[in-house]
């Protein structure tokens, strides 16, 4: 039998639009939180009870709502955020579809209770398909929203809540990101009737910064750069961790569009660009970073939850972002400021880098680079005599990583700067120098190209080697002779010297993937710095060998010129420092 069609009813309606965006209790608290956010609050108070199941009180101390309009907050698709087709392509808040409210009740007993400005309070109440009820209510500016027995007109849902603490668990990190996302707003959060969470609002950087250290510790905000950078039309500003600071998940991760947190391919791929070379492989930058955007210019209208958006241009954006955390890594030298803040504790992280591996593709560059390695190396073989000693006491300043005292097993460099004591490693130190200089050297002179004797053919999708035919000028620029000889078939003709012994079909494939996923492949460029890391570190000074004090002055010089030098390759520093102070606690000097 043929079911007829039939409309639903306004509360099977509301409950299946409840069932897109309130998943469970956190849900709920994520969307009355913006709700009061968008409505200017700069305190948000949080209460819940048995992990929301029970109770979720949220109140604020916003604009109100107009006791009029209670009913239509409770209505779907009734909003002040959006009016007219036109604001969908400028949404700069973070609610807009008018949905959650009508939702939130359709599942739970709720009461909203507001007031504006001077005006006296009122409230409305609503449970599940229950008519609204409108009355008197002695509130101060702003709005109370209480949700009690959340899911109890549909057990299905009900049952899959998990345990109090799980459900709590989920509140508590969702109040962690919104309190990242707004500096100036003050939050505290309630379980069970005993405070959890307070965050006082912060106006400076360093109020900011407090924050910060409470929310993600603060080890964190020791290890972190503070990033402002403008350009495009674009803003980007947060903290960054260091590369020595990289762990081994992506918990500590958190990216803001104007506001609204997202978790976007795009970006992500810009951050792990960025850091690229700085990390050891499967270890993860750590940032909390803000991208202000004209809105005109993102669509936050393509998720359910909004937890993703789509940039007009993704490619500008994703450039944007790569460039300036690349240049605020590349531009921290050892000795800065926010370095010298960090404990003298550094830890590597816990996978040991692969030291001794060598590709068959290094043997094929080898000699392009021998010689640029061995004048490199000829620095620190041979005394400078221009260098100078020690500075005396009141003389021009000291370099940030100060003058050679000597050697340690003839592993470490040991120095002295206005500070205290310097440690190097200089074998780390010497491996991110020569690597920069191959780089450099790369990027001024074309990839030396060898030609296959017999031409490598590959089958592809028609898309694909559309792709290719309109990637040429990528392709040509990386040293790869790709052409298109039928509809879908392309011929490999000449390689990279560099990577003529890899697998090099399956790179060819994954640049090609990468064009139809996010319209750019940088696959190409990054295997050839992992191959010129690898020759770097071979290259590189080896440990036990003796170096004079000319010698380690002059790497030390290097260092301070050279980017990303508080790193090596593989992502350890290549330097840590004790101050006096540090000093003088090892021996309880002052006690």
């Amino acid at each position: 039998m043929i079911k007829r069609i039939q409309k639903l009813t306004p509360l099977l309606a509301n409950q299946i639009a409840a069932g897109e965006v309130i998943e469970r209790p956190a849900s709920v608290v994520k969307e009355l939180v913006e709700n009061s956010m968008d409505a200017g609050a700069t305190r948000i108070d949080i209460e819940i009870e048995q992990g929301g199941a029970s109770l979720i009180r949220v109140r604020d101390n916003g604009s109100g709502i107009h006791h009029e309009d209670l009913p239509l907050a409770l209505s779907r698709h009734a909003t002040s955020k959006i009016h007219r087709s036109e604001d969908l392509a400028r949404i700069m808040t973070l609610g807009f579809r008018g949905e959650a409210l009508a939702s939130v009740g359709s599942v739970s007993r709720l009461v909203l209770a507001s007031a504006v400005d001077k005006s006296p309070g009122w409230q409305i109440a609503v449970a599940g398909d229950g008519e609204p009820e409108v009355a008197p209510a002695a509130h101060p500016r702003g709005t109370t929203v209480e949700v009690r027995d959340l899911f109890f007109n549909t057990p299905a849902r009900r049952k899959f809540l998990r345990a109090e603490k799980t459900e709590f668990d989920h509140i508590d990190d969702l109040i962690k990101r919104m309190a990242l996302a707004s500096f100036e707003t003050g939050f505290t959060l309630k379980h069970n009737q005993r405070q959890v969470r307070q965050y006082h609002p912060a106006s400076s950087r360093l109020q900011a910064e407090e924050r910060l250290a409470a929310l993600c510790g603060k080890i964190f905000v020791e290890h972190a750069l503070h990033l402002d950078a403008e350009g495009a039309g674009m803003r980007l500003s947060g903290w960054i961790a260091l590369p020595s600071f990289s762990r081994s998940q992506t918990d500590l991760q958190y990216f803001y569009v104007n506001g609204r947190m997202v978790r976007d391919k795009l970006v992500i791929h810009a951050l792990k660009r960025a850091y690229h070379d700085v990390l050891y492989r499967d270890r993860h930058p750590a940032y909390i970073l803000f991208l202000e955007i004209l809105s005109t210019q993102v669509d936050v209208n393509v998720h359910p939850a909004k937890h993703e958006v789509r940039f007009r241009d993704g490619r500008l954006v994703h450039d944007f972002i790569s460039r300036a955390v690349h240049d605020a890594l590349a531009n921290t030298r050892p000795g800065d400021e926010r370095l010298n803040a960090a404990p003298h504790t550094v830890c590597a992280p816990s996978a040991a880098p692969v030291l001794n591996e060598r590709p068959q593709s290094v043997s094929a560059c080898h000699d392009k680079h021998a010689e640029v390695i061995q004048e490199k190396m000829a620095i620190y073989q041979a005394l400078r005599a221009d260098d100078p000693p020690p500075a005396p006491a009141g003389h021009a300043p000291v370099p940030s990583l100060g003058y050679a005292l000597g050697q340690l097993q003839g592993i470490y460099i040991l120095a002295e700067n206005d500070q205290g004591l310097v440690m190097v490693d200089m074998h780390a130190a010497h491996e991110r120098i020569l690597y920069e200089k191959m780089k450099a050297e790369l990027s001024v002179h074309s990839l030396p190209v060898q030609a296959l004797l017999v031409p490598l053919t590959l089958s592809v999708s028609e898309r694909e080697a559309d792709l290719a035919d309109s990637a040429q000028e990528l392709f040509v620029k990386l040293g790869f002779n790709l052409q298109r000889i039928g509809k879908e078939t392309l011929a490999l003709r000449a390689v990279p010297q560099l990577l003529a012994h890899g697998p090099i079909e399956q790179l060819i494939r994954d640049i090609l993937a990468d064009l139809l996923d996010q319209g750019a492949s940088t696959r190409a460029q990054e295997t050839i710095h992992r191959l010129l890391g690898t020759l770097a570190c071979r290259s590189s000074v080896r440990a036990h060998r003796k170096l004079t004090v000319p010698e380690m002055n002059a790497l030390l010089r290097d260092m301070e010129k050279t980017e990303h030098s508080g790193q090596c390759n593989h992502g350890r520093p290549t330097c840590v420092r004790l101050s006096m102070d540090d000093l003088d606690k090892l021996f309880m000097r002052g006690r």
